[in-house]
């Protein structure tokens, strides 16, 4: 979206207006008024970046998935390794005591 800026015989064209209005406006500086284009194209960029960060996440799925799987691998690895010791303690357990 470009931000352009008019002069006010090329800004007032539309011969009705429309706003967005604080519910409690009042012209005490405290309230807000801006014209309905304006709130429309702030939502807009809102939009906008909400997308990019989503779109940010979605390309770090693949990766986390790699992770995961990675992740997993070790844990196989490593019960592997905790029954191999356990089965060692076992005999262990028989010589001394057994």
């Amino acid at each position: 979206m470009i931000d352009e800026v008019r002069g006010k015989e090329d800004y007032d064209i539309v011969p009705v207006k429309r706003f967005f209005t604080c519910k409690n406006y009042q012209a005490d500086g405290f309230h807000y008024r801006q014209p309905w284009v304006i709130g429309v194209q702030e939502d807009i960029e809102c939009l906008t970046k909400r997308v990019e960060e989503a779109e940010q996440v979605i390309k770090e799925v693949p990766n986390l998935y790699k992770q995961i799987e990675t992740l997993e691998a070790h844990v196989k690895i490593l019960t592997g390794q905790v029954d191999n010791l356990t089965v060692q303690v076992a005999d262990l357990e028989k010589l001394c005591f057994g």
